[in-house]
């Protein structure tokens, strides 16, 4: 997609083509920036100002909140999401509602794109909070309308999607599966069954290690009372989804035996996996598929701050945390940083906890037939992808990757599949409008 308007942008000079010239962009500058709007973005901007220093915070979203308190702040609920609203009400933070950030064309500038209009800000220091997406993985008909990612439905019906009696099976992977399954229900979707890859052994360690979280047993009693009568079943994972124009059916296996339920939606996710290509973008060291960082959530890359997920997937308890730190720190407040490196700690276990009871098995990479789409984008199968060794590989030969989505969705399936890990990251980082690049000195010629 960068090679394609590089190219575009270079023959308009080559040919004498006029590009129609965007405004000048808006430039801002602050001492703290902040991108993303989730807990950690959050937390990180709210404690960054209360040092006295500027502070900005970009989200792409209408609202502050992220996935987890959708629909913004105002509307939530919960006593810890009321609190932080409270708290970023009052703080001196400006905020960029609606802006995407898609290339940092020098060290020290973003540039971040709203419907119509650019911004360039800069920064002194940077926290990057850039939260996490759900892990697809392909198995036949998965490409089918109705069947979504669990977190994707959740948001949809927030959003408006009528779900009142249809049938909803959940099934995938991780806490997020109950906490979905008890939204839908709310909203008086009928579940006939949830579905959970992790073995029970793994799961009944998680219960019994829980007595140290006593917020996570208060949660998941809950959610056992919200979920009371719902078939939960662990050793189980879809293997095919059936229909004509849509979602009609899916057929699951069930320690070792499959069945086939009848169902309207399958609300289907694999876990989390973080956002990472900014600060990939940024020359930020990764290990594990996570940013690496110090005690005070710096990157390898001085001035540069990573919270919440991006560095390890724990939940809202650890992103809050890990936000605070990060901007004090990034306001120069190392010692009242220090202080909360103790309940980091805490929050921190829970999230090990999570990684080892989740954590995909081995079955799940057979769910692929020969003719089963991997890239939705570009509509390549499993097949054209197999005879590749690397990432790039596939891409230069498939097409794999280059769509719309930019491999957020085949990226982290064929990493699962196949190993492979992604060569490089090269702006736009999401997908940007032409001008907003020409808009901004032109499109960059390839390297």
């Amino acid at each position: 997609m960068e090679d394609g308007i590089a190219e575009v942008a270079r023959l308009s000079v080559s040919r004498g083509w006029k590009w129609k010239q965007m405004d000048s962009p808006l430039q801002q500058r602050f001492d703290v920036l902040v991108i993303g709007g989730g807990p950690a973005g959050i937390a990180a901007a709210v404690r960054a100002s209360e040092c006295g220093v500027r502070v900005g915070m970009v989200d792409d979203n209408a609202n502050a909140g992220g996935q987890i308190w959708r629909r913004g702040l105002n509307s939530a609920v919960t006593e810890e999401a009321a609190s932080w609203s409270d708290r970023l009400r009052s703080a001196n933070v400006t905020t960029f509602y609606g802006k995407r950030v898609f290339d940092q064309p020098e060290a020290g500038v973003l540039l971040a794109e709203g419907d119509d209009d650019l911004c360039e800000l800069r920064y002194k220091n940077l926290v990057v909070a850039t939260g996490a997406r759900e892990r697809f993985l392909p198995f036949p008909g998965w490409t089918l309308p109705n069947v979504m990612g669990a977190g994707g439905l959740q948001a949809m019906v927030k959003s408006g999607l009528p779900i009142r009696g249809r049938r909803v099976v959940v099934a995938g992977t991780g806490p997020l599966l109950l906490a979905v399954a008890a939204y839908l229900r709310k909203q008086d979707a009928e579940i006939p069954l949830i579905c959970e890859q992790a073995p029970w052994i793994r799961l009944a360690r998680l219960g019994a290690l829980l007595w140290t979280h006593p917020a996570k047993v208060s949660q998941g009693l809950q959610l056992k009372k919200d979920l009371a009568s719902i078939r939960y079943v662990a050793n189980s994972w879809p293997l095919a989804a059936h229909g004509g124009q849509r979602l009609e059916s899916v057929t699951i296996s069930r320690n070792g035996k499959t069945e086939v339920i009848p169902c309207d939606f399958l609300a289907c996710g694999f876990h989390l996996v973080p956002n990472v290509e900014l600060q990939l973008l940024m020359g930020c060291q990764l290990r594990g598929g996570y940013v690496v960082v110090d005690d005070s959530q710096e990157t390898s890359v001085k001035g540069i701050f990573c919270a919440g997920e991006p560095t390890g997937i724990g939940g809202s308890e650890l992103a809050l945390v890990e936000g605070e730190i990060a901007g004090l720190a990034a306001a120069g407040e190392t010692t009242s940083a220090r202080r909360l490196f103790g309940k980091r700690r805490k929050a921190g276990h829970f999230a090990r906890l999570l990684d080892r009871t989740f954590r995909l098995r081995s079955e799940l990479k057979d769910l692929v037939s020969s003719e089963t789409i991997v890239c939705r984008c570009e509509d390549v199968p499993y097949f054209r992808l197999k005879e590749h060794k690397t990432w790039r590989a596939a891409k230069l030969h498939s097409r794999c990757g280059m769509g719309p989505c930019q491999g957020r969705v085949c990226g982290p399936a064929t990493q699962f599949l196949f190993q492979w890990e992604p060569d490089s990251v090269r702006p736009p980082v999401l997908p940007a409008r032409v001008k907003s690049l020409a808009g901004f000195g032109g499109a960059r010629e390839p390297e």
